[in-house]
């Protein structure tokens, strides 16, 4: 049984994950000042935040082509491949609809995914069906099921989420630019020192909660993590991630190693899908089953 799994770059994975023979990142396109990158491609995650912080414009995202992934989809099927997809969610990108365009006129078994989420939060997918390839138990088509069983835990049965996502960006600007938040509640919040705590639902951005100044982020997100799961975590898979604020990080991996006991803790960067609207510095959590 042999399964190719592709995810496309609005999904942030641990390289560990990453690395696996069996997976691979499809990009986006990133306009920066004109320029076009391909991402995660053309510049590491420390570059990006590098050309972020020098840009005199927000960056813009470009979905993945369907030529893009009509070449990736022969390519594997060719090869005695079937293919597994997820992308990041489709009420943010055209990427799924680019996906399933593709797979309709490419022979072989295709399965596409719509993770519904962002960033960590579509990776927990990833992560996910990285495992059940690696246990060799089911075939593509079980394990998309067993994703989509993770879907209806939560939006049928009205259950607790089986993925959770918590982020803070550190700056109200990007935001702001993108239109993704009104002027005078940025404009208040960084007066204040407001920090919005971000979480997704039906697919779309929210603010969930919010804290005043950095210092509390860390334990926040800890806090709210764990109120999500009723404080159990010993069953889940959690990912932490950061941006270009790597001391603000380490305060994050301290109290989630104070205060978490979970069946394993994976640590990501924010790609440049997610940080070209958040900036650079930004903390984000997240849980799956």
């Amino acid at each position: 049984m042999k399964i190719k799994l592709i995810y496309d770059s609005m999904c942030d994975i641990p390289e560990e994950i990453n690395n696996k023979e069996f997976v691979e990142m499809i990009p986006l396109t990133i306009n920066i000042d004109g320029k076009e990158y391909k991402d995660g491609i053309d510049f590491t995650k420390e570059e990006f935040y590098n050309i972020l912080n020098n840009s005199n414009s927000l960056p813009k995202t470009s979905q993945v082509t369907y030529i893009d992934f009509k070449e990736k989809f022969e390519k594997y099927t060719k090869e005695g491949y079937d293919v597994i997809c997820i992308t990041g969610s489709s009420k943010a990108s055209g990427t799924y609809q680019s996906a399933n365009l593709a797979k309709a006129d490419v022979e072989g078994n295709i399965y596409i995914f719509d993770s519904l989420f962002l960033s960590l939060g579509s990776g927990q997918y990833v992560i996910k069906a990285s495992h059940l390839i690696e246990e060799g138990n089911l075939n593509a088509s079980e394990i998309i099921q067993e994703l989509e069983n993770m879907v209806i835990y939560h939006f049928v049965l009205k259950l607790r989420a089986s993925v959770n996502l918590l982020f803070v960006p550190f700056t109200l600007e990007y935001l702001k630019q993108s239109g993704r938040l009104p002027s005078v509640v940025s404009f208040v919040g960084n007066m204040l020192s407001i920090k919005p705590i971000c979480s997704m639902q039906d697919g779309k951005n929210k603010i969930v909660s919010k804290v005043r100044g950095t210092k509390q982020i860390a334990s926040k997100l800890v806090d709210m993590i764990l109120e999500l799961n009723n404080g159990q975590l010993e069953d889940k898979i959690v990912t932490i991630g950061y941006g270009s604020n790597e001391v603000d990080f380490k305060k994050l991996q301290e109290e989630v190693s104070k205060r978490i006991n979970a069946k394993k803790v994976y640590i990501t960067r924010g790609g440049s899908c997610i940080c070209s609207h958040t900036g650079p510095e930004i903390l984000a959590i997240s849980s799956s089953y």
